[in-house]
C-alpha cells in the first residue's frame, strides 16, 4: 500500500467516524426539542396558557432547523468519502490527502439554502420536529 493510499485511508476512517458522531448529536438535538416540547405543553395545558403552546411551536421549528444545519454539515462530508472510494476504486488518479476541510466547504457552499430545504424534508430529520410543532399548534388552537 503506498504512502497517499494510507493517508487516505486514514481520511477515510476519520471521515466516517465523524459522520456517526453527527447522527449521535442528532439524536441529542431530537431529544432536547421533545423534552421543551414536552415541559412546555404540559405546562400549557396545566395552567391553561396556550401562549407557552406558542412557544413550543416556536422551539420545535427552531429545533428542526437546526437538525436540518447539523445534517447539512454531515453530508457536507460525503463528496470526500465518495471521493476517496472513487480513488480506492480506481477513478480517480489526481487526489491530494488530508483535504477533508477545502472539500467541506466546496459542499457547503454548492449546497447552499437549496441543500438545506431538501434535507429538511427528509423524514428523519422532520421528525419529531414537524409532528410535535403540529400538534402543538392544534392544541394552541384549541385551548
Amino acid at each position: 500500500m503506498s504512502q497517499l493510499d494510507k493517508q487516505l485511508e486514514a481520511e477515510y476512517f476519520h471521515l466516517t467516524g465523524l459522520i456517526d458522531s453527527f447522527d449521535q448529536k442528532s439524536l441529542t438535538i431530537k431529544a432536547w426539542s421533545v423534552t421543551l416540547a414536552g415541559v412546555l405543553a404540559g405546562s400549557g395545558a396545566f395552567f391553561d396558557r396556550s401562549a407557552l403552546l406558542w412557544v413550543g411551536v416556536v422551539g420545535s421549528l427552531m429545533f428542526w432547523l437546526v437538525e436540518g444545519h447539523w445534517k447539512a454539515f454531515q453530508a457536507a462530508h460525503y463528496a470526500r468519502i465518495e471521493k476517496i472510494e472513487a480513488h480506492f476504486r480506481g477513478e480517480v488518479d489526481d487526489i491530494a490527502p488530508f483535504q477533508t476541510a477545502a472539500s467541506w466547504e466546496r459542499s457547503r457552499r454548492a449546497g447552499g439554502m437549496r441543500e438545506l430545504l431538501r434535507i429538511l424534508r427528509w423524514r428523519h430529520v422532520f421528525l419529531p420536529h414537524g409532528l410535535v410543532a403540529l400538534a402543538l399548534l392544534v392544541a394552541g388552537l384549541v385551548l
